[in-house]
């Protein structure tokens, strides 16, 4: 198998597993907020086996430190920011917005890394992120407009951390190195949700907790999925690997309409996605 069909596989992969815990916590409570219990699940499952290939596998160097600090502060406004947007707008709203950075991605990899995408690579990314602000309209109204610059700004910080993590592979060899590398902003970022949480509701824990399958199916899906991500970055464009990653917003989207029946605005949702997947198809050929 080739390293781009390999890429292609580990994106494959990381779309269903990041549909599959996304679509499971959706019937959390909010107050529950599943992000929290499913970041605490990865550092506890998978936390050790990363540290242990970062101390054991990977040759530290300036450079590597660096991406280290630049991902870790980016995941850090990326969660925040995340978490302010859903205090105002739902989920429908907010997170087809954030993953409209394949366009900034790839904006970035042209002017700082020297990067080329093709004609047809740029239309599908633009093609593609106009179905998803498609689909944030349909999903959100006027009020939630106030939701709008915490998305853009979480939206911004995965552009960032994309960036540093695929410079980074060139320093981490293995998969479980990766993982570490993961791990260290997870926990960055888990750490800042806490001390927000205890400003805000004056707990160190959300008000419930998730089902235990959530917190664990969640817990190893979200380090293991992003990791795939990050892999496929060693011989693929990040905005082109990214960008194909929405193909879960397809996935889940679709699954609300015919699996879960929620047939609110059907059918401009099926169409937003029917338009993020021809920017896909785009990219892909």
């Amino acid at each position: 198998m080739t390293a781009t069909g390999g890429a292609v596989l580990a994106v494959a992969a990381s779309v269903v597993m990041h549909v599959t815990w996304n679509l499971m916590a959706r019937h959390q409570a909010r107050e529950a907020y599943p992000l929290w219990w499913v970041l605490s699940a990865h550092l506890v499952l998978l936390g050790p086996w990363g540290a242990y290939a970062l101390v054991n596998e990977v040759q530290w160097t300036p450079a590597l430190v660096q991406w280290v600090l630049i991902s870790a502060t980016a995941n850090v406004v990326y969660f925040m920011g995340l978490r302010r947007a859903y205090e105002h707008a739902p989920v429908a709203f907010v997170y087809p917005l954030v993953r409209s950075s394949p366009m900034l991605i790839a904006l970035w990899s042209t002017l700082l890394l020297g990067e080329t995408l093709g004609v047809l690579a740029w239309t599908g990314i633009l093609v593609s992120v106009a179905g998803l602000v498609m689909l944030a309209r349909v999903g959100g109204n006027v009020q939630d407009a106030r939701a709008l610059p915490w998305a853009l700004l979480a939206m911004f910080a995965t552009s960032i951390y994309s960036l540093t993590d695929r410079a980074a592979t060139a320093h981490i060899p293995s998969f479980g190195g990766l993982l570490g590398f993961i791990s260290i902003g997870y926990l960055a970022s888990w750490l800042a949700l806490t001390v927000d949480l205890r400003l805000t509701t004056g707990a160190w824990r959300p008000a419930s907790r998730v089902s235990l399958a959530v917190a664990v199916i969640g817990g190893l899906c979200i380090g293991v999925a992003y990791a795939l991500v990050i892999h496929a970055m060693r011989s693929m464009p990040a905005a082109i690997v990214v960008a194909l990653t929405n193909a879960g917003i397809v996935l889940a989207s679709l699954a609300s309409i015919f699996l879960f029946k929620e047939r609110f605005a059907w059918k401009a949702r099926a169409a937003g996605a029917a338009i993020i997947c021809a920017g896909l198809f785009l990219i892909a050929i």
